[in-house]
């Protein structure tokens, strides 16, 4: 696939409940990681094998999976997706040290983020 899966974050209600679940069924282990609030902690979980993400609880914002798009360049990304119908929710903002996301909803509705990691050097 030229523009892989690579990362999913699913927000939570219930982040115990969800490590508790997803522990449970998937055999994920978390790593939890302070965002401060109103996230509170973000839980990155890495399976054997496909795309690692993270569970995190942000009040007010739907209780959904959001599955992120690997891109070479996200602004030209973003706007494309854009230019096709996409409305753009968040734009390009940085996670320091590991890169740079989008999140749109495309023209039928779904949620979606694009991706592009910084370079390692």
């Amino acid at each position: 696939m030229a523009q892989p899966f690579v990362h999913l974050e699913l927000n939570t209600p219930d982040l115990a409940k969800a490590k508790d679940f997803y522990g449970q069924l998937c055999g994920w282990t978390f790593e939890d990681f302070p965002m401060g609030p109103p996230a509170g902690t973000y839980s990155i979980f890495k399976p054997s094998e496909g795309p690692g993400g993270g569970i995190f609880s942000m009040p007010g914002a739907p209780t959904a999976w959001l599955p992120y798009i690997g891109v070479e360049n996200l602004k030209a990304s973003t706007d494309k997706a854009a230019s096709l119908g996409a409305q753009v929710i968040m734009r390009q903002q940085e996670v320091p040290g590991m890169g740079w996301f989008s999140i749109l909803v495309d023209p039928t509705g779904a949620s979606i983020a694009l991706w592009e990691a910084a370079k390692k050097s």
